[in-house]
């Protein structure tokens, strides 16, 4: 496998909107992911940095879209973080706000090349997970599982998890990773499919 360097990592965008997103035409993952996922430690461990994502105690503390330009040796893309969903304590209109928000950002956003969908491996999804793999397939917009939390899992676990998780989401083996961003599990291998797709 070959190794990807990362050169440098930034924030160039917080966006409330479309008027704000970075219009430099580089290519964009965008990752998805219930509140207490660990979206922002994932982030981080793929650029090798501690704190490039803010990470938040209070789940449903990302409200906007982040969008973080990494330089690698392979070439640059944009990493966006958009809002949480599920667990986050906040009002009804306030999450309707965001649904539009992100719906408009996935749908209208050329440069978009495929959506990383965080899903905690210990955890059984929910109806807001497979109604969005189904959302995102309906819009022929690549979408790759990350299983989070992998180190958290005994060994019959992690050999049961992800066929049972793949059956539940309706995606094949190369649309899914096992990761840990504790551990660093996965990290190379989901570059591998991300690269595959830009």
């Amino acid at each position: 496998m070959v190794v990807v360097k990362i050169l440098s990592s930034e924030i160039v965008a917080t966006a409330a909107g479309p008027s704000q997103f970075p219009r430099d035409g580089l290519p964009e993952i965008a990752f998805l992911g219930r509140s207490n996922v660990g979206k922002s430690s994932l982030l981080n461990r793929l650029v090798a940095r501690q704190k490039l994502a803010h990470v938040s105690r209070t789940p449903g503390r990302t409200r906007l879209l982040h969008f973080y330009r990494v330089r690698r040796s392979r070439g640059a893309l944009l990493l966006v973080d958009l809002p949480g969903y599920g667990y986050a304590k906040v009002p009804r209109r306030e999450r309707e706000q965001w649904q539009k928000l992100v719906e408009g950002y996935l749908e209208d956003r050329a440069v978009l090349r495929a959506a990383v969908l965080l899903q905690d491996a210990r955890r059984t999804p929910g109806e807001d997970e497979t109604l969005l793999v189904e959302w995102l397939h309906a819009r022929n917009i690549p979408v790759l599982l990350a299983l989070t939390k992998f180190d958290k899992l005994n060994a019959s676990e992690r050999a049961r998890r992800p066929k049972a998780l793949a059956a539940e989401f309706a995606v094949t083996s190369e649309q899914m990773v096992p990761t840990s961003a504790r551990s660093g599990i996965g990290i190379a291998e989901l570059w591998r499919l991300l690269d595959a797709l830009l």
